[in-house]
C-alpha cells in the first residue's frame, strides 16, 4: 500500500475564515421603537457574545420586526435588510 493512502485524511481548514456571530431580526424587536442598534448595545445587553464575534456580525432575516430601528452591524442578508428598511429604519454596515 502506498503511503498516501495509508495515511487519513483530512479536511481542509481555511485560516482566513472569518466567523460572524448571527443574531435574527426577530431579536431586534425587544428594544424601544426609534433605538440605534450597535455591536456594543448588544454586548452589553448580552445578546451577544463578544469572544464569538471574532470579524462582526450578521444580521439574518428570520423572523418579523414591528418596530423602527437604525441597525449598525458588519453584515446583512438581503432579507433582514428589506425588514428592517420596509418598518422605516436603518440598515447601516460599519
Amino acid at each position: 500500500m502506498p503511503l498516501f493512502r495509508r495515511l487519513p485524511k483530512r479536511g481542509f481548514k481555511n485560516i482566513n475564515r472569518k466567523e460572524y456571530e448571527t443574531i435574527n431580526v426577530c431579536d431586534l424587536d425587544i428594544f424601544e421603537d426609534g433605538t440605534e442598534i450597535t455591536p456594543e448595545l448588544l454586548f452589553e445587553n448580552k445578546i451577544l457574545n463578544k469572544n464569538k464575534a471574532k470579524a462582526g456580525i450578521k444580521i439574518l432575516g428570520d423572523g418579523e420586526i414591528t418596530k423602527k430601528l437604525t441597525v449598525k452591524a458588519h453584515k446583512f442578508t438581503k432579507s433582514a435588510e428589506e425588514k428592517i428598511t420596509a418598518q422605516g429604519g436603518k440598515a447601516e454596515v460599519i
